[in-house]
């Protein structure tokens, strides 16, 4: 197995996800996804916290713009409508249940947990749970791989191709 392509965590990223947290960013073995102007904006995460804690949340979405533009649609009941085409639509449900493979297999290269074997992240391989963990997963893996974080995302006001942070370097 090859680790999933991402750049390693640098001092300045991880000053960058403390602002875009308001904490300290906890086990974070790379960033997944930056935004255009460079900040980080998914990180991977170990599935087992430096403090002992099972994490299944191997793609964690932390640009400010991005986590807020997930939380509208979720608001907004979006779930409830990604759900039905889940449910209705088989090559969606196939391509989901890959998705959810291809989450285990990435994370699983930092380790294995118990506690969270078979669990992935946002409700898959059957429901939809947490869009920003969708989303996560899609701009890490890249269009394609996860059909409902991609949906996810095309509803969104947000963009992965237009910065919205203050200035570059800094969370915004």
């Amino acid at each position: 197995m090859t680790t999933p392509p991402f750049a390693p965590v640098t001092d300045a990223d991880l000053a960058v996800l403390r602002a875009q947290l308001g904490r300290p960013a906890r086990g974070v073995v790379g960033v997944a996804s930056r935004c255009v102007c460079g900040n980080p904006t998914v990180v991977a995460t170990v599935p087992r916290l430096p403090d002992g804690t099972p994490f299944p949340t191997f793609y964690y979405l932390t640009h400010p713009a991005a986590t807020s533009a997930m939380s509208v649609l979720e608001a907004d009941h979006i779930m409830k409508e990604l759900s039905d085409q889940l449910a209705e639509d088989p090559e969606i449900a196939e391509a989901y249940a890959r998705a959810h493979e291809s989450y285990l297999r990435d994370r699983a290269l930092f380790g294995e947990v118990a506690e969270i074997e078979g669990i992935s992240a946002g409700g898959m391989p059957t429901r939809v749970k947490c869009l920003h963990a969708l989303a996560a997963h899609s701009l890490a893996a890249g269009p394609g791989v996860n059909p409902i974080g991609d949906l996810a995302l095309a509803r969104s006001t947000w963009s992965a191709s237009r910065c919205v942070c203050v200035e570059p370097g800094v969370a915004g």
